[in-house]
């Protein structure tokens, strides 16, 4: 997936320009002309680096770096036709990775962009700790980090719960035993009897099921097992 850029500048020639250059190297890239529009998307959205103008009608540059840079840790190009040193090193303090001054080559632009795309990758790691999870309505299951959110809210689990719902998860609409289930999760010799399959089944319902005794991700097929319905 090609990084995404947006671009805070209200002057619109500029702006569609450096946005035609950054999609020709292969970036994604969107416009905003108004301080509190981009700073609003910036904070909302997930963007991978911002290129933003100094001088901006509603809010300006300074400001919106200080209230992206609090939140997140993404680079942030400003850009200004101002030449003063003061106006670079306030930018710079507030958080700024770099200061262009106008005019500048586009080509110049995307350099930049993608040093600072590149350094920013390697600093984070983001390609290789990239969590993998499932998705489905209300419920995440972050596989890498074995946690599980229901309607945004983090829910406990035990191991074997963790497991079980998983296994369900990214196996939906198919029905498997009480038998299946056993020695899937707990293994064919492990001491014990299919009927933790059930009481598993019920903690599940506990968390993740707005209504466990009308359940609409967990589903008993009477008779063959249980499905996760998506």
């Amino acid at each position: 997936m090609s990084s995404r850029i947006l671009i805070i500048e209200d002057e619109r020639s500029i702006a569609e320009l450096e946005r035609d250059y950054l999609e020709i190297a292969g970036y994604a890239a969107d416009i905003e002309g108004s301080g509190d529009t981009g700073l609003q998307r910036a904070l909302s959205e997930a963007y991978d680096l911002v290129i933003l103008d100094l001088m901006l009608p509603k809010v300006d540059g300074f400001e919106i770096c200080r209230r992206i840079r609090s939140e997140k840790d993404i680079p942030i190009l400003m850009v200004s036709a101002k030449k003063e040193d003061i106006d670079k090193i306030r930018g710079l303090g507030l958080g700024a990775d770099d200061y262009i001054i106008k005019p500048f080559s586009p080509g110049e632009l995307v350099a930049r962009v993608k040093a600072h795309l590149s350094r920013y990758e390697r600093l984070m790691g983001r390609k290789e700790t990239k969590n993998d999870e499932v998705r489905i309505r209300g419920l995440v299951i972050d596989r890498t980090a074995r946690r599980v959110f229901v309607n945004g809210r983090e829910v406990v689990f035990t191991t074997k719960e963790f497991d079980l719902l998983t296994y369900l998860a990214v196996n939906p609409n198919r029905v498997f035993s009480k038998d299946q289930l056993f020695d899937h999760i707990w293994g064919m010799d492990s001491m014990g009897d299919i009927a933790t399959v059930t009481v598993h089944i019920r903690k599940l319902r506990e968390k993740v099921e707005q209504d466990p005794s009308n359940p609409q991700y967990i589903e008993t097929i009477w008779g063959a097992g249980y499905r996760f319905r998506i």
